[in-house]
Formats: C-alpha cells, sequence, structure tokens
C-alpha cells in the first residue's frame, strides 16, 4: 500500500507497506538518488516476517523535492520520525539504512534517540559525512562519478553515473534489469538534490557511541562507493555494534545476494530483545 504523510517542515513523504499490522516494524531508508524501489525482491521477502515499510526520503521518487533544507538533519530525522508517527510506532520497530539512508537513521537517531526501536541495520553505509570527519570515507567510485552526477546536462550525468559501473548489484548476467531500475532512479532524482546531499557535514559519532540498541552493519569487502572502513567505523563505535563484512562483495548486497541479505537480517532481528 502507498501512503503519504507529512514532515516537519511540510514536505510530502510517500512511503510503501506491506505485512501484517502486528509484525514487527522494519523501515527500509534508501540510498542518495534512490527510492522505494530500490529494494527488489527483498522488500517482499520482508514482510513474510515484518510490517515492511519502504520510504522514499525527501527529494527522491514521489516525496516532495523542496528547494532547500537537504544540510539540516532535523528534516532528515523528521521525515523518519513522520513515518513512525504516522504508523502509530512507538516501539520495536527496526531502522535499515542503505548508503547515505545510514546518515539518514542517524540524523534520526540524534534527533528522537531509541525509544521506538528494537535494533538498527547499516548496510553498505556510511553514519557520518563531511571533509575530516571520522567515519565518512568516500569510496573510488564516487570520487570517480562528482561532479559529473550533479550536472543538468543528461549525457554527462549518464557518464557520472556509469562511474558506478555494476557497484550496486554485483556482477551477473542477471543484474541488469536491477541496474538499469537503479539507473533510472538515480537520473530521476532532481540534479540540484543530488548535488545539495553532498553539501552538509555531520558527525554522528557521540550518538553511535549513546546507542543502547544492537546494531548490525552488513558491508561489502570490495565495495566501491563506501569504503567497508565506514561500515567497521560503526560497528566499532555502537556499544552494541556487531559487523558481517561479505568479502568480495560489493555496495548493493540486497541486490548482489538477496537471499543471504534477508537472511542475516531476519537473524539479527531475533536476537534483539523486546525493550518493555
Amino acid at each position: 500500500m502507498i501512503k503519504e504523510v507529512r514532515s516537519i517542515d511540510g514536505t510530502s513523504i510517500v512511503y510503501r507497506t506491506a505485512g501484517a499490522a502486528a509484525a514487527p516494524p522494519l523501515v527500509l531508508v534508501h540510498g542518495w538518488s534512490a527510492d522505494l524501489r530500490c529494494w527488489g525482491r527483498v522488500f517482499d521477502e520482508f514482510a513474510a516476517d515484518f510490517r515492511v515499510i519502504a520510504v522514499d526520503l525527501r527529494g527522491h521518487g514521489y516525496s516532495g523535492a523542496p528547494a532547500a533544507g537537504y544540510d539540516e538533519p532535523k528534516n532528515w530525522a523528521g521525515d523518519i520520525a513522520a513515518v513512525l508517527a504516522a504508523e502509530s510506532i512507538e516501539s520495536g520497530a527496526f531502522l535499515l539504512g542503505w548508503s547515505y539512508g545510514g546518515i539518514v537513521i542517524s540524523d534520526y537517531l540524534a534527533e528522537h534517540g531509541t525509544g521506538a526501536l528494537a535494533g538498527v541495520v547499516f548496510t553498505g553505509a556510511m553514519a557520518n559525512i563531511g571533509r575530516d570527519v571520522p567515519g565518512a570515507e568516500v569510496g573510488e567510485a564516487m570520487q570517480q562519478a562528482i561532479p559529473s552526477v550533479f550536472e543538468e546536462s543528461p549525457g554527462r550525468a549518464v557518464r557520472g553515473f556509469s562511474a558506478f559501473g555494476n557497484a550496486n548489484t554485483g556482477p551477473g548476467r542477471d543484474k541488469g534489469a536491477d541496474a538499469q531500475r537503479l539507473f533510472g532512479a538515480s537520473l530521476a532524482t532532481p540534479p540540484f538534490v543530488r548535488k545539495a546531499l553532498f553539501y552538509r557535514s555531520v558527525d554522528n559519532t557521540e550518538t553511535l557511541r549513546g546507542l543502547d540498541v544492537p546494531v548490525l552493519v552488513l558491508h561489502g569487502s570490495a565495495d566501491p562507493v563506501v569504503p567497508a572502513a565506514d561500515g567497521r567505523y560503526i560497528a566499532d563505535t555502537a556499544p552494541l555494534g556487531r559487523a558481517s563484512i561479505w568479502e568480495d562483495a560489493q555496495h548493493g548486497l540486497f541486490i548482489e545476494d538477496p537471499d543471504r541479505f534477508v537472511t542475516e537480517v531476519r537473524e539479527f532481528t531475533r536476537t534483539c530483545t523486546p525493550r518493555p
């Protein structure tokens, strides 16, 4: 089911839900220049065990794209908080952030804490962003893509995104349709939004240190977009953090090996003790 809610600044946030209403909530937060369709078949598989909620972040997919405010952590935190409130979720939820989505859920944690949560999952993600900020390294593919991916010129933008290669899907002839879907979402994201997301500096280290819920990091050792070092930083900083580093895997683990991805997330959530 597709739903809509207004965020803290009035921006329209669109999200999709599936699964039993009584199941544990699992909120999927996509990355930079993606949308809620990026999750592919894992969305449906998660719906067998969870009340799964996939969000279109501001400026992406069918959500509103305000002219400014992308450098304000409270806005990103407000997007997630608005969805949780709209779904009457006050406890027992899991947040799962991919890539830039890890920064967004960290913004939420910094603003709202863990009261509504049972655990957090970061996949191919960073929690921090900015020059000289710890745990905020940028991978070679992203370095090659910038600044062309900010261009309004279609040709330049396409060439910029080509630097990612198969990083978001992993190798394999069967990944072509997924790759095209992800590239399409990237090109559909307004160029000014793609650019604005990188003009912020946020250090969520103290937030990570203060987390009192379990944290799982899933990261590919060969991730050329967000280096595995960023994932290890999250796992090492969070008191209840642990990392599963996939040897030779790249950036989009849920596309590269969806079966393993779903299994590891399910097993993690089952180890998380519900809060009173």
